[in-house]
């Protein structure tokens, strides 16, 4: 359904290309810095202190409790509980072992859905293989659905091995398509793009069926489609890929992967959220500084009309200057 999408989308509203040594299309000398990065995390996690820097980071790992508060149109998913797992990048520094126990957590918080926003592996292709024992332990009533990250994109051979086997785990993929999903007999949109740097995203894929005035959650590994999805009436997108940072020194990251700022926490637009989580793995190198691993369990609420005011009134001023800016890229563009 193509009119489920303004027209200013396609005229003013593109995402632009993250460049950088880190991001951005394949280059050689992306290549070049993959595979010595691989090299890196390949042989620290050989030596003992890498599982000991692991194993730290993991029992720092916290289950962000967050609150979606519903516009009038979406009041009927009032109680809706999504984990929301991110950024696993099993195979270095994290083993079969660790995700069944992270899995066993997750389904301890009894979620009605579980969304994967991807980088489920880190390498090698064949580290798919680490979830075969975990992912039967989450049985949501709305099921798991997935996303490719730029990590399962770049070191796979394509994604049709990565959806295969997810798919025979139960977990659907929304690689620019959505689904129809219902909670407590009120209908919701749930879709999801490809990576926005090593695939091709296509919103109006993704936004195709979608009913009109009907809530839609978007899943999108990096966190800068927000700035398409915030003009396209979607009520929340969900994503991760920043790992926060990871390494923050005095609230602030060396390494930048969102051009506008996206790096951790809510962010709005309008009535349109982002989430930006943490993750739960690493790469390059076992640690974290000030950057603590997370699953985030979002729960939908329904608000009276003086709630939905005061948290409105109590927006983040960086928010608020962060939301003008995208405004004023989108008219620029």
């Amino acid at each position: 359904m193509k009119d489920a999408i303004p027209a200013m989308l396609t005229e003013k509203r593109r995402v632009p290309m993250p460049v950088g040594l880190f991001t951005g299309r394949r280059t050689w000398l992306r290549r070049l810095v993959a595979w010595g990065t691989a090299a890196v995390n390949r042989s620290i996690d050989l030596l003992p202190i890498g599982r000991w820097l692991h194993r730290r980071i993991q029992k720092a790992l916290v289950f962000t409790p967050l609150e979606l508060p519903l516009l009038a149109r979406s009041r009927g998913l009032h109680g809706l509980r999504i984990a929301f797992l991110s950024d696993l990048h099993a195979g270095s520094f994290m083993n079969e072992v660790d995700l069944r126990r992270i899995f066993q957590r997750v389904a301890a918080q009894n979620p009605d859905l579980v969304l994967f926003g991807g980088d489920l592996i880190n390498t090698r292709e064949r580290e798919l293989l680490l979830f075969e024992t975990a992912l039967p332990l989450l049985k949501p009533p709305l099921g798991m659905y997935a996303v490719p990250g730029n990590h399962d994109l770049f070191w796979g051979k394509g994604l049709g091995l990565w959806s295969a086997f997810l798919r025979d785990h139960g977990v659907e993929v929304l690689e620019n398509r959505g689904v129809r999903l219902s909670f407590q007999g009120t209908p919701f949109w749930l879709c999801g793009v490809d990576d926005l740097t090593e695939g091709e995203p296509d919103l109006r894929l993704a936004l195709d069926g979608r009913r009109p005035d009907e809530p839609a959650i978007l899943l999108s590994h990096h966190p800068d489609y927000f700035f398409e999805a915030a003009a396209s009436d979607v009520d929340l997108t969900l994503a991760g890929h920043t790992h926060g940072g990871q390494i923050r020194i005095r609230g602030k990251a060396p390494l930048h992967h969102s051009k506008f700022g996206f790096e951790q926490g809510w962010f709005r637009e309008g009535d349109a959220r982002l989430y930006v989580s943490r993750g739960v793995g690493v790469t390059f190198l076992p640690i974290r500084i000030d950057a603590p691993p997370e699953i985030p369990i979002v729960t939908m609420v329904a608000r009276t009309v003086n709630e939905a005011k005061h948290v409105r009134s109590g927006q983040n001023a960086e928010h608020r200057a962060l939301a003008d800016a995208i405004a004023g890229d989108g008219d620029a563009d």
